[in-house]
């Protein structure tokens, strides 16, 4: 079997432990080695300003680098979480940024989001910042071909004025990223805000952004062979 590599980059606030069940989860599935980029919660701090993304960005590239193991012409498939995913976006590209070109096509042959606000109307505090700046410079699937993107949703709850406190956070949270309060999303990201033009889309029924909010998230066990390409050799 072709032993590629696979690189899980997460998301917001979150620390590499977070994604330790993933991890294995996708061993176990796809019989490929996969490693976790080693961020902590102090990392996605600074991302409120460009030069944290590029702390993220430079932790993001050595981690795909040790994943080839030397080897330049191996390539990998980059999993992004969340905000990780959008920040990915801007990993593939050749052109500088604050002064280093990344130019992680020539590494990544495939890029899988899930749960990324891609597109936010948000603040700070909802990556609206970077989905801004992401749609202004790379929008949708910028570099496909040669890298193929799957963007992958959550449709967990739907959001509700006049519903349960759950669906009345929800829908202040979609309304606030999304524009519209009442669409389905996973608990943190509306569908349509986690999905790229250009991109193969994937929606995921019952599935939420995260653990804390429902079991049945995008790490899970059961979840990643809904995810993961049908045309990728595996051991399931």
């Amino acid at each position: 079997m072709d032993m590629k590599p696979i690189v899980i980059f997460g998301g917001f606030l979150t620390f590499s432990a977070v994604y330790h069940d993933m991890r294995q989860g996708l061993i176990d599935h796809t019989g490929q080695p996969v490693w976790i980029v080693h961020t902590r919660v102090s990392d996605w701090l600074l991302s409120v300003r460009q030069r944290g993304w590029a702390v993220l960005l430079d932790k993001l590239d050595r981690t795909v680098r040790g994943a080839q193991g030397g080897d330049p012409d191996q390539k990998i498939t980059l999993v992004g979480h969340s905000a990780g995913g959008v920040l990915a976006r801007l990993y593939l590209s050749p052109t500088p940024f604050l002064g280093r070109a990344y130019n992680g096509l020539e590494r990544v042959e495939r890029l899988i989001t899930l749960g990324s606000p891609h597109h936010s109307l948000g603040g700070l505090r909802r990556g609206g910042n970077l989905a801004h700046w992401m749609d202004a410079h790379y929008p949708g699937a910028t570099f496909s071909p040669p890298v193929e993107y799957i963007t992958v949703a959550g449709k967990w709850l739907r959001g509700s004025q006049f519903g349960t406190r759950l669906s009345r956070w929800l829908y202040r949270e979609y309304r606030e990223i999304g524009g519209d309060g009442a669409a389905w999303g996973d608990g943190v990201t509306p569908v349509d805000s986690a999905l790229l033009e250009g991109a193969q889309q994937v929606i995921l029924e019952q599935v939420s952004h995260y653990a804390l909010l429902d079991e049945k998230w995008y790490g899970s066990r059961e979840v990643i062979p809904q995810w993961w390409p049908a045309n990728t050799p595996d051991t399931g």
